[in-house]
């Protein structure tokens, strides 16, 4: 397993790389996953000249296949882990594969309960053949992961053993004794469900093999992977069941109060998240422990960190449980510094933690990322909307300690943002880049790679100049997200050249990590 001092070195240099998630990858399992699709992606951008990979949180995800509503904090996406390196290390046989109807997968949109159903006979015959293996590095391997991650490990395994038990519900609506269960009652359930327990930690054991195989080949080509952790968790998840004492909830486990966003650029009724607020109290007095650990866990995942909803530690926009939209919200007061001195006595006085500071933000919010030296976050695209002197045009950037996007997941790819903007604002992008638009999200890429912030990301829907069809995510819609792909061999070697080429021009191409 990867290991981290955690100290991050702020060393002044450019750096610039691509935004995509593992899932976008190419893949003939229906899903990208951590095989030779992720290796591929990995050899281009050091063909490009890039030195960052962003991707969106790793965690397993639950309805809506959202991975910003993960069944837990820490644990990994199973449906990451690639079957043709359990194929490599022996847990299975060609003949396990070709023996498991493949579905006619998509190579350009992922369907997620087609790839869960059949992935999960893929790896049940993993867990068959591992159960039965006398290798003894294997197993090793295998204890040793367990030993240091059985602090969330235990919590994880035990509550989706017990959801698979009860039909996937949530744990509100399992029998009252495991909703907050007593030890004598946990290690009944314990020795009821063993072999799900164990074939869940399993799951966890390769996904996080994969992943550290694959950051070590990143950060081998100077290639640092940025991490991405949204502020909240998901209802229904381990955490809140292990842990209720952290979050706001009534004595039947229910949240009192949930998140989301008033209304903004994104969507006139708010977005009502409806995860569990923090009971940041509890939090406080024993340290912000719990923190501290999803911190570590996501830096031993990762290289740097971005945390989603950065503007939630100083308020955060709490709705009453039953409110169908957010607009009856109001602000709830968060932990502020008191969070980020305790980060910096675990982590050392660079964190290395980026601040999504995007929204409704407020001068506590800019005082709190400023007195951390936490990078926040500029947007092309919104640099144009309106006629207004805009703080994310480029010559408006006060400092270096940004990262400069084309877009987010969030937003519209570059070229559908262009076709459905107004005249007023194609004629603005236009004139400022000296354009004809025939290439407008390289146009973007090149703004972008040229501005004074210290990283510049842009999104591999960009580089490919893709429209609207291909967005990740349409913030306040509830089906049809997360799902996009692409090719094997749309990122092409000529590109790869062009991007180096301009990458180097504004001075990003860095060898050293």
């Amino acid at each position: 397993m990867k290991t981290t001092t955690y100290q991050y070195t702020d060393d002044g240099r450019r750096y610039s790389g691509v935004l995509v998630h593992p899932t976008c990858f190419p893949s003939p399992y229906g899903i990208g996953d951590l095989g030779q699709g992720a290796y591929d992606f990995i050899d281009f951008l050091e063909a490009a000249g890039q030195t960052l990979w962003q991707v969106l949180p790793l965690g397993p995800t639950g309805f809506g296949d959202s991975p910003y509503q993960s069944f837990s904090a820490f644990a990994g996406q199973p449906l990451l882990i690639s079957p043709e390196k359990l194929l490599e290390v022996g847990l299975l046989t060609q003949e396990d594969i070709d023996s498991v109807p493949r579905p006619d997968f998509d190579d350009t949109c992922v369907d997620y309960g087609a790839v869960i159903n059949y992935k999960d006979v893929l790896f049940h015959k993993a867990y068959r053949r591992f159960r039965a293996s006398v290798d003894p590095k294997m197993s090793t391997d295998f204890s040793d992961f367990y030993e240091k991650n059985k602090f969330w490990l235990d919590d994880y395994s035990f509550y989706m053993a017990c959801k698979n038990y009860h039909q996937g519900r949530c744990f509100t609506e399992w029998p009252e004794e495991l909703i907050h269960p007593t030890p004598e009652v946990r290690a009944l359930w314990n020795d009821k469900l063993a072999d799900i327990i164990r074939y869940r930690i399993f799951l966890q054991w390769v996904f996080h093999t994969q992943w550290d195989a694959l950051h070590r080949y990143a950060n081998e080509r100077h290639i640092r992977i940025i991490g991405d952790i949204p502020i909240f968790t998901a209802f229904d998840s381990a955490d809140v069941w292990a842990h209720p004492e952290y979050f706001l909830l009534d004595s039947k486990g229910f949240p009192t109060e949930v998140a989301g966003v008033p209304p903004d650029y994104f969507s006139e009724d708010g977005q009502l998240w409806g995860n569990p607020l923090y009971n940041w109290d509890v939090h406080k007095k024993d340290g912000y422990a719990w923190w501290i650990a999803r911190i570590r866990h996501q830096l031993e995942l990762t290289d740097l960190v971005r945390i989603d909803h950065f503007r939630g530690f100083c308020a955060c926009w709490s709705v009453p449980a039953g409110e169908t939209t957010a607009k009856n919200g109001s602000w709830m007061k968060g932990p502020g510094a008191d969070l980020f001195e305790a980060f910096t006595e675990a982590f050392g006085e660079q964190l290395p933690i980026i601040a999504e500071d995007l929204g409704s933000i407020t001068e506590d919010v800019t005082a709190l990322r400023d007195r951390f030296g936490l990078p926040g976050m500029k947007i092309l695209q919104f640099a144009f909307d309106g006629d207004y002197e805009s703080s994310f045009l480029p010559h408006q950037f006060k400092t270096t300690n940004y990262i400069c996007y084309t877009g987010t997941h969030d937003n519209d790819t570059t070229v559908g943002w262009y076709d459905h903007t107004t005249e007023a604002n194609r004629d603005k992008v236009r004139r400022y880049m000296n354009t004809n638009a025939s290439s407008i999200s390289w146009d973007f890429i090149r703004i972008c790679l040229g501005t004074i912030a210290r990283y510049a990301i842009f999104t591999v829907q960009d580089m490919l100049k893709l429209p609207s069809e291909a967005r990740m995510n349409t913030p306040g819609t509830p089906a049809g997200n997360w799902c996009w792909r692409f090719r094997s061999g749309e990122l092409d070697a000529g590109m790869a050249e062009g991007l180096r080429q301009m990458t180097k021009l504004f001075g990003r191409q860095e060898t050293d990590l």
